[in-house]
């Protein structure tokens, strides 16, 4: 029996009519599975239903074949979904990717700035331990220029290389005539003490409050005595020359603390003293 395209409202569908009835159709077949609404005419024959001598060609070919619209739009549906799917997981990776560069770019770039601040610190440092060695140096050898001059004058600091820590005429009651009468040099137990000049010495043991001491007369009649000595190293009427020990500083007698009393006096009694920093430097000693 011939199959004839009927006139008038059994046109071919538009393009446009054609799409809408493929996503309709992808539709349908995602909810209540109609494929089996488009089966063959042999299908239909073998479960009961009537069919009409003629169906309307709503997807087929020109030529009147069979109709195959429904199954193409539900694979082109799937391919466009996949194709999606993929380029949107595409994009997530790749922006994922990015976020992840520039934040390793980030801790690259904090690890750098951190690398050169501890490298300038070091520089820094480094400079700095340079310019207190290179300080530290220009004051022994300053110290050591002077102590050179003053024995080239015949006098020297009782102590070398070290300072005043307690003024001549300082007021307190650790001293029994209520002032300082000499001056004390810092230095630790065990320091080598020094004549400061050639002399005989008149006194060489035990003297009361300046615990272990000795006192010297030099050739101008003026004594100088060295106090606290923790040891001796010369005796009475032993002869010394400038720089020579005389023994060793300590904390004897009446003492807080290891260090040298010294003191210039004018003649052999106590009260003589005078001035053992103007002394000294009347003689070309430094302090």
């Amino acid at each position: 029996m011939a199959f004839h395209r009927a006139p008038g409202r059994h046109r071919r569908p538009t393009r446009v009519h054609r799409r809408s009835a493929s996503l309709a159709g992808v539709a349908g077949l995602a909810t209540v599975g109609v494929m089996g609404s488009f089966a063959s005419p042999a299908g239909a024959a073998a479960s009961g239903s009537p069919q009409p001598e003629s169906q309307p060609d709503v997807g087929g070919t020109d030529g009147g074949g069979t109709d195959v619209g429904p199954a193409r739009t539900v694979v082109l549906g799937d391919s466009l979904a996949d194709s999606l799917t993929d380029q949107a997981s595409s994009q997530a990776g790749a922006a994922a990717e990015a976020v992840a560069a520039e934040q390793a770019d980030e801790r690259a770039r904090a690890e750098a700035a951190a690398k050169k601040k501890r490298q300038a610190e070091a520089r820094k440092e480094a400079a700095e331990k340079a310019r207190q060695v290179r300080a530290a140096e220009e004051q022994r050898a300053a110290r050591a220029a002077e102590a050179k001059r003053a024995a080239a004058a015949g006098y020297v600091s009782p102590v070398e290389g070290s300072y005043v820590s307690t003024q001549y005429g300082a007021g307190g009651g650790m001293w029994s005539s209520g002032t300082h009468t000499g001056i004390d040099f810092h230095a630790s137990s065990g320091t080598s003490v020094r004549s400061v000049a050639a002399g005989e010495v008149v006194e060489a043991g035990w003297g009361g409050a300046y615990g272990n001491n000795v006192v010297v007369r030099h050739a101008d009649g003026t004594y100088t005595q060295y106090g606290h000595l923790s040891s001796l190293a010369v005796s009475t009427g032993q002869h010394v020359a400038p720089g020579q020990q005389v023994g060793l500083s300590g904390s004897t007698g009446n003492s807080q603390g290891p260090h040298l009393h010294f003191e210039a006096r004018g003649g052999p009694d106590y009260g003589s003293d005078i001035d053992p920093v103007s002394y000294l430097r009347q003689h070309g000693v430094k302090l």
